[in-house]
């Protein structure tokens, strides 16, 4: 795939070059998508309902003022790996495959379930196009700056999937390592500190230090700095994806600290021991927000005081558009921690409820309207097709028509107040699906005007919730489950759902053998297919099984093959070890023979360990034995 975009390079930069002189304006516009871990939507000072956050962040909300904030932003799943993937690919995670974190590897069942998760693949693989794929062939420099988490081996990195520079070390949000802690890890202004504190002030203000306090010095944030300032001259796309706020909960800002310490109204840490108390009263946390708070001014004041050699007379701030948001919904409880309150919202991290992901979302940049909220459906998936359109780039049809989320720009530069698709017919639904950890939150959901839908996977059965009535908020905390009272509301939403679970061929939750024991399960346990020959020959590499006659029909077989890093030989000459990180399992077809009885497939070179994967009629899993390759 990549040796057919190179081809394509020159002759789209011609037809953008023809096109572009109809456009009002000549150049193409910077994008940064400011992209957070785990940041929740009653984080910041942009969506208080209830009670406000105590966490300060004016660079945020200053944000807000010069742009959009959109209240009825949502990831694309509730969890880091799969948010990521959609948004680069602009594919849904069920197209990625992409659906949880840490994939590509044996499906397991969860602890205290009996069912097992769908295998799905650790990240991005070359055949997936992404933002900054299509950015570069429009000639854009593109950078990423922070965390990547959608892929390890050489072939999934960022430099592979189109990014021209990348630093994705964890910066200041790197936790003290033993014996050390997050009491005694404080950042000092000492010169030979890593994390030097800086000679400049900023907020907040305190008794202490009424001009500001100092902040540890943080590479991703100067690594972005770098990156902005080295690509001026010619258009840039930044994908500044932080570290922040995911765990560690820790702070390297003794003073910052001390802050949110007074503000709650506690007194400083003493002990390095869990934060239990409720709600939004962790300091630890509070610090973590406020400095990517300040992370986001750093890059909002580089904007605003460097001119742009593209445009003279105007600030980069001027004529880029920044999108600021975060991969899910907050994580509620991390290490013994209890970290933030996602209340009115239900549940956080790792759930498809509103808490697990809603999210903060502004954009901000030329044209668009200032200190303007909108209440419009929004999904991370619309990011893609939407920086194309506001970049003036064009990409290979075959990538642009299997985008999964509508170009907003009608909402961003129009004012209006619906997003439309290619058709100009409304939106009229987002959906997601979570087949994964524990049975109850194993499901998928839709969100479809003021309604929200759920498709319970192990019970089987559909909850409704009316979040909003009229536009006012009815059950924003889905407490009551509405389904029974409306059951044409239901079959609707339902029919929607379970289309989109069908065109997309989502994956779903499979019985474990080893977990059936009861009378009822019995019988289906002892028909489950049985593996009676296994066989693999070194000059052909052709694998096979063979199943006993008489058991239930197999109606999805696969083999799961690792691939694995190239290892580089230690001094003394013996092979290094491999580490988690240096290898995933990916999915290949398997041949039938016309009984199904008999499975084939050959083992691609390079594998290292493969196996077979059925599903029978009852949705049980059976696994081969897994065989190493030397």
């Amino acid at each position: 795939m990549k040796s057919l975009l190179s081809t394509l390079v020159i002759l789209l930069c011609f037809s953008n070059c023809g096109m572009s002189q109809n456009k009002k304006d000549l150049t193409k516009p910077n994008i940064i998508i400011f992209y957070v871990d785990d940041l929740g939507w009653q984080d910041t000072e942009l969506n208080n309902l209830d009670e406000p956050s105590p966490w300060e962040t004016p660079n945020i909300s200053q944000l807000a003022d010069n742009g959009l904030n959109f209240t009825n932003a949502y990831s694309p799943a509730p969890t880091c790996a799969p948010s990521r993937a959609a948004l680069l690919s602009g594919l849904h995670p069920t197209k990625t495959g992409v659906t949880h974190v840490s994939g590509g590897k044996i499906p397991t069942s969860a602890r205290r379930s009996n069912y097992i998760a769908p295998f799905y693949p650790k990240g991005l693989m070359p055949e997936h196009f992404t933002i900054a794929e299509a950015l570069k062939m429009n000639g854009y420099k593109t950078g990423h700056v922070g965390k990547w988490h959608v892929g390890t081996l050489n072939i999934q990195k960022s430099k592979q999937q189109g990014f021209d520079f990348a630093y994705e070390s964890r910066g200041a949000h790197q936790g003290p390592k033993k014996p050390k802690n997050r009491l005694t890890d404080f950042a000092t202004h000492d010169k030979s500190d890593a994390y030097r504190l800086s000679d400049e002030k900023y907020p907040p203000f305190t008794k202490a230090s009424p001009n500001g306090i100092s902040y540890p010095k943080d590479m991703v944030t100067e690594k972005a700095l770098e990156f902005i300032t080295s690509n001026k001259d010619e258009p840039f796309f930044l994908y500044l994806a932080h570290w922040l706020v995911h765990a560690p909960i820790h702070t390297k800002n003794k003073e910052l600290l001390q802050y949110y310490s007074d503000k709650l109204g506690i007194d400083f840490p003493k002990e390095d021991i869990p934060i239990r108390t409720e709600g939004q009263t962790n300091p630890f946390y509070g610090s973590m927000v406020t400095t990517l708070d300040w992370s986001l001014g750093r890059v909002v004041d580089l904007l605003k005081t460097t001119d742009d050699p593209r445009n003279p007379g105007k600030k980069l701030y001027e004529t880029t558009y920044i999108i600021f948001s975060s991969d899910n919904g907050g994580v509620e409880k991390a290490n013994g921690d209890i970290v933030t309150d996602n209340f009115p919202l239900d549940e956080g991290k790792k759930y498809a409820q509103e808490g697990g992901i809603r999210v903060p979302l502004v954009i901000s940049g030329p044209n668009i309207p200032k200190g303007k909220t909108e209440d419009v459906l929004i999904n991370q998936l619309d990011f893609f097709p939407t920086i194309l359109n506001l970049t003036n780039s064009e990409i290979p049809a075959k990538y642009s028509a299997n985008l999964d989320g509508l170009d907003i720009s009608n909402v961003l530069l129009n004012n209006e107040n619906v997003v439309k698709n290619n058709t100009g017919e409304p939106r009229e639904a987002l959906w997601w699906h979570f087949p994964h950890n524990q049975d109850h939150q194993m499901q998928s959901a839709i969100r479809h005007g003021d309604y929200k839908l759920y498709k319970n996977h192990i019970k089987g059965n559909y909850e409704l919730y009316r979040l909003y009535k009229d536009g006012e908020r009815e059950d924003l905390e889905e407490k009551f489950d509405i389904a029974s009272q409306n059951p044409e509301v239901v079959k609707e939403l339902s029919t929607r759902l379970e289309k989109y679970l069908t065109d997309n061929n989502a994956q779903f939750p499979y019985k474990n053998p080893s977990k059936f024991k009861s009378e009822e399960d019995r019988e289906d346990v002892a028909s489950i297919p049985v593996i009676i020959n296994e066989s693999f020959d070194t000059d052909s590499r052709k694998a096979s099984i063979t199943l006993a006659k008489g058991k239930t029909k197999v109606i999805e077989p696969y083999a799961l093959v690792k691939l694995a890093k190239k290892l580089r030989r230690k001094k003394n000459g013996k092979t290094r070890k491999y580490g988690k990180h240096d290898t995933t399992f990916i999915k290949i077809p398997l041949d039938s023979s016309k009984n199904n009885l008999e499975y084939t497939f050959t083992v691609p070179e390079g594998i290292i360990e493969y196996g077979v994967i059925l599903i029978d009629e009852n949705r049980f899993m059976v696994q081969s034995e897994f065989h190493k390759i030397n």
